[in-house]
């Protein structure tokens, strides 16, 4: 019997079986360059009357993927003499994958992607709060935590104005922008107050808003953290399991300087990379539409390369970035159809599935033992 044999039974003969699954190692998810049957999607399927229905679980968020690969699928399938058409049924299923040595899981949070950059000004949050927005879009459970203590912008970004509140005293519920889980201490202080902490505070108060915070069955959590390599980046590397981290750079030779700092300072604790993305890479001109690499050409390409990384994309300096994030209303929210949302769609299809075809972390399956003397 066929890989398959396990998950459908009725109306299908095992020759007719090992021709689906056939026809399913042709076709290949564009994403995860992995075949629909390496990626163990099928979770059931029935032959009735020449329909073969089928239902798939994927392992990322892809929802706007979806229509194409029924295209695709649907070819390779009626191309067999048993199937006349096809019907599809579409799951997403994410689980908890590996972090880094010496961290479990924590509850409520499946998997934490860390947003780093090693110079300050590169658009990182910007990039944070659309990849954040369009994961979610695509079918996932997302939270974001602004882990600038000093500079805290999330609130300005997503429109939120209110306070966490708090159930029982010791924890804080998320605020919720746009069907994201948010935290951050600019809801907590005014804004026009300066944060005049020394290291060990800031550390502390970014554990606080991380294990304090009571975020829902996250599938994953954004962290948007400061620029540079200092202590709140090294109690993330330490303290907090983080399942990949993502670099964000301009093309300019003085913020690749710095990229390459915080990439290798990743690879040091162990953290994979899930990629770098190129910010700012060409300028568009808001009168005309032309288009210039005012800060350089392929400098983040080029340092992906590099170290052996992937390359996620690059997206434009424009001004309607700016001015949507100013007033509170993202990009991949505010012109779901533009280029630009596309381009912050793709990095989230990239990031997801570089998660959900790497190594699963069973830590938080297992119920905690403890041992008392009787």
């Amino acid at each position: 019997m066929g890989i398959l044999n396990k998950l459908f039974g009725n109306g299908i003969s095992e020759a007719q079986q090992e021709q689906i699954e056939s026809a399913l190692k042709t076709v290949i998810e564009p994403t995860s360059q992995k075949d629909f049957l390496s990626l163990k999607a099928v979770s059931n399927m029935q032959l009735k009357k020449g329909v073969l229905q089928l239902e798939l679980t994927l392992p990322f968020p892809c929802k706007s993927l979806w229509p194409a690969l029924e295209q695709r699928l649907s070819h390779a399938l009626t191309q067999l003499n048993d199937i006349s058409s096809v019907s599809f049924a579409w799951h997403t299923k994410i689980v908890s994958h590996d972090v880094q040595k010496g961290a479990t899981p924590l509850p409520g949070i499946k998997n934490i992607i860390a947003v780093a950059s090693g110079k300050g000004g590169v658009g990182k949050s910007t990039t944070s709060v659309n990849l954040a927005l369009a994961l979610q879009q695509e079918g996932a459970r997302v939270g974001i935590l602004d882990a600038d203590i000093y500079g805290p912008s999330l609130p300005t970004m997503l429109g939120i104005k209110d306070k966490p509140q708090s159930k029982d005293g010791k924890t804080m519920q998320p605020l919720i922008a746009y069907g994201l889980q948010v935290m951050s201490i600019g809801l907590l202080i005014e804004e026009d107050s300066p944060m005049i902490w020394r290291g060990p505070i800031v550390t502390q108060t970014l554990t606080q808003l991380l294990k304090e915070t009571q975020w829902d069955d996250l599938d994953y959590l954004i962290i948007d953290l400061p620029p540079g390599t200092g202590d709140v980046q090294l109690t993330l590397a330490q303290q907090i399991p983080v399942t990949g981290a993502i670099i964000v750079t301009t093309p300019q030779q003085v913020a690749l300087i710095d990229a390459k700092k915080g990439l290798k300072m990743f690879e040091k604790v162990e953290i994979p990379i899930l990629g770098v993305i190129e910010n700012m890479a060409t300028h568009i001109c808001s009168q005309c539409g032309h288009e210039e690499a005012i800060f350089g050409e392929h400098g983040g390409e080029t340092l992906a390369k590099t170290y052996g990384v992937d390359f996620l994309g690059s997206l434009p300096l424009e001004k309607r970035i700016r001015e949507e994030a100013d007033r509170g209303e993202p990009t991949v929210t505010a012109e779901p159809t533009s280029a630009i949302a596309q381009k912050y769609r793709h990095i989230a299809h990239q990031v997801g599935a570089k998660i959900g075809v790497s190594k699963r972390n069973y830590g938080n399956l297992f119920p905690n033992i403890v041992i008392q003397k009787s």
